[in-house]
């Protein structure tokens, strides 16, 4: 077997750059995805100005996002708890300051948890007992992307629950959130506040975007309809349940970019954290033995290179 010329440490260095660079891309993408698909893009001054600030947004995006990896280490390597809860209005951008959030991080330590609907055995069980399922052990952080909180949001406003479950509920999540805190878990809770012309922007673009319609559920567009009714709803879960132990914490989301930005900042800000020490890497040389052939894959197995 023919061993592979080395690389210089010139295109070593590029091709370490090219593979970050493809990482970096993973967010562009992701910018593109969140665009409204609407006509007309600004010109002139209006597009030096919008450059400008999606240059500081993407090094500002991962400066945070390099100190969420070290958040990360450190709740591994202190055997940390952490929990932290995503709640707004259908459209509110909570699903994507998640996904900027885990971006960079190991599954294994950072997860989410987005539970549908419960079943007909879950109805019947303790209301919080299909959440506990998904609390963390040590070393791990859990994103709720909608939480227990859907009793006193969704469920209350259509009516799928009833009056004293939903008065229990009050009773109960203090009380609920108290002993997962004192348990040494840490409690995060954020609603991402939007504007009612905001919202309604938001859903004509996923209306008009193929890609985005699956976004939209029944569900979705009766909360439209009901835009005062979960006002309502909001304001009474905030006044209720926002304890010393277990605080709210309100993102101003009309503008994504800066509510990512602003809920990331203040998320750091929470934690005690400091950068692990860690012992150098060293990668070892590969074996290579002579009686070693490697065998070629079947061309029918190879998958075609269309681009």
């Amino acid at each position: 077997m023919t061993t592979p010329p080395a690389l210089s440490h010139e295109e070593l260095v590029q091709r370490i750059s090219r593979d970050i660079t493809d990482g970096y891309d993973e967010e562009i993408e992701m910018e593109i995805e969140d665009r409204h698909p609407l006509p007309g893009e600004p010109a002139g001054a209006a597009a030096a100005n919008d450059k400008e600030f999606r240059h500081q947004y993407f090094r500002q995006l991962f400066r945070l996002q390099s100190e969420l990896v070290k958040l990360q280490d450190w709740v591994v390597a202190s055997r940390e708890r952490i929990i932290i809860l995503f709640e707004g209005r259908d459209a509110a951008g909570k699903g994507s300051a998640i996904k900027r959030i885990t971006q960079r991080l190991n599954p294994r330590v950072c997860r989410v948890v987005a539970l549908p609907a419960p079943n007909d055995r879950e109805r019947t069980q303790w209301y919080f007992q299909r959440y506990t399922a998904h609390l963390p052990a040590a070393g791990e952080i859990v994103l709720f992307d909608r939480s227990w909180y859907n009793r006193a949001g969704v469920e209350h406003v259509m009516g799928f629950c009833t009056p004293e479950e939903y008065e229990e509920f009050f009773r109960s999540v203090p009380e609920f959130e108290r002993m997962l805190v004192r348990s040494g878990i840490r409690l995060l809770k954020y609603w991402f506040s939007i504007t009612d012309e905001e919202q309604h922007l938001r859903f004509l673009g996923r209306i008009h975007d193929p890609m985005k319609q699956w976004k939209l559920s029944p569900m979705d567009l009766e909360s439209r309809r009901r835009w005062e009714d979960y006002t309502k709803a909001k304001e009474i879960m905030l006044q209720r349940s926002h304890i010393p132990e277990a605080k709210w914490w309100v993102v101003q989301a009309v503008d994504k970019k800066r509510a990512r930005l602003n809920c990331i900042d203040h998320l750091l800000k929470q934690f005690p954290y400091k950068e692990v020490e860690k012992a150098a890497v060293n990668l070892p040389p590969r074996e290579r033995r002579k009686d070693y052939s490697r065998k070629r894959v079947p061309a029918d197995m190879h998958v075609p290179e269309v681009y």
